[in-house]
């Protein structure tokens, strides 16, 4: 055998059983033992090793996490979280839940050094469940860092800072997967007991109880990606938690900070979905084979819809070829577009398919 061939043979085994001996002494030391526990993650297309700590990320944005205390009639009658997402020349700026300080007469943030400040509602609304509170800027410790929900991926790691149960367990940390994108859960509005409306939302499976809603969701850099707003709650089911992604929030967040009133558009229906009562598809003659949708049971004077060819009995089924299931769907679809724009409205009439125009109108 050519000399030059055995000598390339010997350098080869020999590397490879000197490997093999530094991985087997290497196996059962502290800096192995670290080495085996990282893994390789992929996010926002980047390949990072994690370590299994989310320390150095929770520490960026921990300062921006506020407990919320609503008072109503001298006593706490809500806790929340929020958390600071900017700061100018006068005032920091925190975003919650529309829910944690709905018909509170004041509102107390509880610092992460556990100073306790009042704080302003500046703008909030129902629908979107968001609201915005200021405070003086002296007491914005930190802001946190926006990041992206779109550039998240399935299995990406996520975790919240929050207060679960209220002030004795402030500054919670949880973490778990992206668990879920584009998930359309409905929900209902005010004291109502019923299904109003729909979001479009982020899941996950990071622990997210009473105390949480408001708070940030955030990725393994420690940039908020949605505002935590909901978990079902029912005691079959476990792991699974609801944020609104942080970008449908932006996009409204500057009315929010003005007080400005959302003005969402109206149809000018009255309307009650097709699935649940079967006295009004009796009542329409409705057929047999339309099994979603909203019945017009009345059109409002001097609106869009009364305007339009729709007349009560109709059943809509899509606004601009986007399927209508029921009144909630019919909101989210109509609560893209603004007062004034044209939509076109799909609906049955006598077990036929039909189409109409009409521009929305602004609701009071």
């Amino acid at each position: 055998m050519n000399k030059n061939i055995k000598t390339g043979i010997f350098i080869i085994g020999s590397f490879i059983i000197g490997a093999v001996l530094t991985l087997s002494i290497f196996r059962f030391t502290p800096i192995m033992d670290s080495f085996l526990k990282t893994t390789i993650v992929r996010e926002n297309g980047k390949v990072i090793l994690e370590d299994g700590s989310l320390a150095d990320s929770v520490e960026k944005v921990y300062d921006a996490v506020v407990l919320i205390q609503g008072t109503k009639n001298g006593q706490i009658a809500s806790t929340g979280t929020g958390f600071f997402y900017k700061v100018d020349e006068n005032r920091g700026y925190v975003m919650t839940n529309h829910h944690v300080i709905a018909d509170m007469e004041s509102v107390k943030l509880v610092l992460s050094d556990d100073s306790e400040i009042e704080g302003k509602v500046l703008g909030s609304d129902e629908y979107l469940d968001l609201a915005v509170i200021g405070v003086s800027k002296k007491n914005t410790k930190k802001v946190a860092a926006i990041g992206d929900s779109t550039k998240m991926r399935l299995g990406d790691t996520v975790f919240t800072v929050g207060s679960p149960l209220g002030y004795n367990y402030r500054g919670s940390v949880t973490s778990g997967r992206l668990s879920g994108k584009d998930r359309m859960v409905s929900v209902s509005v005010g004291n109502s007991n019923s299904n109003d409306w729909v979001m479009r939302v982020l899941q996950t499976d990071a622990a997210i109880n009473p105390g949480n809603s408001g708070g940030p969701l955030l990725n393994s850099n420690g940039e908020v990606i949605g505002i935590n707003s909901m978990k079902l709650v029912q005691e079959e089911i476990e792991g699974m938690g609801f944020a609104i992604p942080i970008e449908y929030a932006m996009s409204h967040i500057d009315s929010l900070e003005k007080g400005e009133k959302i003005e969402w558009p109206v149809l000018g229906i009255n309307m009650i979905n097709v699935s649940e009562n079967q006295m009004y598809r009796d009542s329409y003659k409705i057929d047999k084979s339309i099994t979603y949708g909203v019945i017009v049971v009345k059109t409002v004077e001097g609106t869009g819809a009364a305007k339009s060819d729709l007349k009560e009995g109709d059943v809509i089924t899509a606004i601009n070829g986007e399927k209508v299931e029921s009144s909630a769907y019919l909101r989210y679809e109509l609560y893209k577009y603004k007062v004034g724009e044209e939509i076109e409205i799909t609906y049955n009439r006598d077990g036929k398919e039909h189409k109409t125009k009409v521009k929305l109108s602004k609701g009071e």
